[in-house]
């Protein structure tokens, strides 16, 4: 069992992006993350929520340069009209490059893409159930092109993947309208 830390924004202020995240977004739109209270928290009281709507608003911690381990969430799809969805990223060089793997409640499946100049490609997506307003967990784990995407305690993906190498940094990811909220995220790894 690994012992990575575990970031539950309980001691950020309410109201603010916690100090060592950055937000942005890939294409157009906002991008709007904020601690909130949630009673329903995996670590009550606070969590991160992105509340915006844009094309793929993003929040990494830019101190953090790993090119493999793991990065784990906890992530509750809250609402969306046209979306519901949340995900992690890894090995972000900036808004436009970067891994992520989603859980989309709206459409119940667990998918992998990576980004390159600013556009999403597929590389999977598979069948899970993701239900609207409960807690889940999203878990990636990477090693040089080996990618292995977890949902809840299942491996839901296993790919090799050479589009983003070397190291990057670690986030979260929301889709469109998607309000979506993030508790207890972890992640570990080497350069």
């Amino acid at each position: 069992m690994d012992t990575a830390p575990v970031i539950d924004f309980d001691s950020a202020i309410v109201g603010t992006l916690p100090a060592a995240w950055s937000a942005g977004i890939t294409g157009r739109g906002l991008s709007h993350w904020i601690v909130v209270r949630d009673a329903s928290a995996p670590s009550p009281p606070n969590v991160l929520e992105q509340d915006e709507t844009g094309t793929f608003p993003w929040c990494v911690l830019p101190a953090v340069s790993q090119a493999d381990g793991f990065v784990e969430v906890k992530m509750k799809p809250v609402s969306g009209r046209e979306d519901q969805a949340g995900g992690v990223i890894w090995r972000f060089k900036d808004g436009n490059h970067y891994y992520v793997a989603r859980a989309n409640a709206m459409e119940n499946n667990v998918s992998l893409y990576y980004t390159e100049g600013g556009a999403r490609k597929t590389l999977k997506y598979v069948d899970a159930p993701v239900r609207l307003g409960a807690w889940h967990t999203l878990r990636v784990e990477y090693a040089g092109t080996r990618i292995r995407v977890i949902f809840d305690g299942v491996a839901r993906i296993e790919l090799d993947d050479a589009h983003i190498a070397g190291p990057g940094a670690v986030g979260l990811w929301t889709k469109a309208d998607s309000r979506t909220r993030f508790d207890d995220f972890r992640h570990a790894g080497s350069r």
